[in-house]
């Protein structure tokens, strides 16, 4: 095997052991897709307070990824990487054999912290041990992480359904099947702390805190030779090395910058399109539309294959044709799909709030949802990742992430808990009227805002 080769592969181990991160940040947010009606049946709740305990982990997801920046420039990448993992074992354990709402929400809220921080950590190792030449694709594997641990999720809550009779259902050990649903996420969490001993801290780190003969022989293995010295140049001028990283960065003159703006702004849109309805909601979603408990589940499986169908286009794709033309191309895609699923919901729903769909139309329902979860998949969903890893410089990379991966997390909350209410109070069509007119507002947010970062180096942005 060549040098270059082998430091494409050990770029490759590195990126995909961050990536599992993204992995749990996916089956944590999905598993809890399949036991919605288990739960409430369990704890005697009102679908207000089962939207809060669906949404209440995004809170802890808001708390984990504003702090995880910070904590992560002061103790390095690697040790809070370690920290989430134990808070994922927790969660999983926790929600599991939670007897209550409240205790449920408390695990819930653990995991969040392990998400959110999962959110921001992940992106921010890949992109400082990436070189440029491949970075949007390594980088990509977070969002494929992402959307492979949603499908698992999805998956594995079926394969416990079917056997099981329902998430409600007794299982293994006369268990509930819906605890069970929690519990597999054990094996993945696992396998990241295992792996975690195998991966060196951030270059850029070490640099920062002043062990430059560490990081450089870490760059050794990642960079050819005779761009090691350069590199370990542009790190020290690109960081002050005089000056700490410390949130404060984001502001000048008491204002937060204009590139952390847009950090925040594409955050909010990625979430504001609705993407996470049709993941956290999907069973509720389809059996609102007429299909039974066992066929929504199996919905939930397809939309977690198209996921990553699209995931891995967008990482073909990502570091030729560029950030901002995908961004562009997934945003008038959704435009487009979204507007049809509002008209369909608003012609199809009855007085009483009810869908009554003729096979047709549950047909067209189906592939433009599909065709709107490509969208995103192609876009929105890899290059905000993307983007967020890679656009801000080294001195506030941190704490930008932090803010921006923050203010995604509170508007997941916002869509996720007034989902339920929308559906309640006016139906499907209102929602989804909602999130037409978020995706075709982030058309002119892209042409006006979003500038190209594609082959440039960080030190560079």
């Amino acid at each position: 095997m060549t040098t270059k080769n082998k430091s494409l592969f050990y770029s490759l181990f590195l990126s995909s052991v961050a990536a599992i991160g993204g992995f749990l940040f996916g089956y944590d947010s999905a598993v809890i897709n399949g036991t919605v009606s288990a739960i409430q049946q369990a704890f005697g709740t009102s679908s207000v307070a089962s939207g809060f305990s669906v949404a209440s982990m995004l809170l802890g997801c808001a708390v984990g990824a504003f702090f995880a920046g910070n904590v992560a420039d002061r103790l390095g990448r690697k040790p809070v990487m370690f920290f989430t993992g134990l808070l994922f074992l927790v969660s999983a354990f926790g929600s599991g054999i939670a007897s209550g709402a409240f205790e449920f929400v408390i695990y819930r809220l653990l995991g969040g912290f392990a998400v959110g921080a999962a959110s921001v950590l992940a992106p921010t190792y890949i992109s400082e041990i990436a070189p440029p030449s491949i970075r949007g694709r390594l980088a990509s594997m977070q969002q494929l992480a992402i959307v492979v641990g949603i499908f698992s999720a999805f998956l594995v809550n079926y394969a416990i359904a079917r056997a099981s009779g329902g998430a409600s259902m007794p299982f293994l050990l006369n268990i509930p099947a819906w605890s069970w649903m929690f519990w597999s996420e054990l094996v993945p969490t696992l396998l990241f702390i295992i792996l975690l001993f195998l991966i060196p801290e951030s270059p850029r780190y070490l640099v920062s805190v002043k062990k430059e003969a560490k990081a450089k022989r870490i760059l050794t293995r990642l960079l050819p030779k005779n761009v090691i010295e350069e590199t370990l140049d542009e790190i020290r001028e690109s960081l002050q090395r005089k000056h700490k990283p410390q949130f404060s960065d984001i502001f000048k003159n008491g204002r937060i910058l204009a590139i952390v703006w847009v950090g925040i702004a594409l955050s909010i849109f990625q979430q504001f399109v609705g993407i996470n309805v049709v993941f956290y909601y999907g069973s509720v979603l389809w059996q609102t539309a007429g299909f039974t408990e066992s066929d929504a589940l199996l919905i939930n499986v397809l939309s977690g294959t198209i996921n990553i169908v699209s995931t891995l286009v967008a990482i073909a794709l990502i570091d030729k044709a560029g950030r901002k033309p995908l961004l562009l191309v997934g945003s008038i895609g959704m435009t487009i799909t979204l507007g049809v699923l509002t008209v369909l919901f608003t012609l199809t729903q009855s007085s009483g709030g009810e869908i009554h769909m003729s096979a047709i139309q549950a047909t067209i329902a189906l592939v433009a949802a599909h065709l709107y979860i490509f969208c995103f998949g192609v876009s929105w969903g890899p290059t905000v990742w993307v983007l967020l890893g890679e656009m801000f410089n080294n001195k506030i990379r941190g704490a930008a992430i932090s803010t921006a991966a923050s203010a995604q997390w509170v508007a997941n909350f916002a869509i996720t808990i007034t989902f339920p209410m929308l559906l309640a109070a006016f139906g499907l069509f209102a929602a989804y009227g909602l999130y037409t007119l978020f995706a075709f507002l982030s058309i002119f947010f892209v042409l006006s805002f979003v500038k190209e970062t594609k082959g440039k180096k960080l030190e560079d942005m």
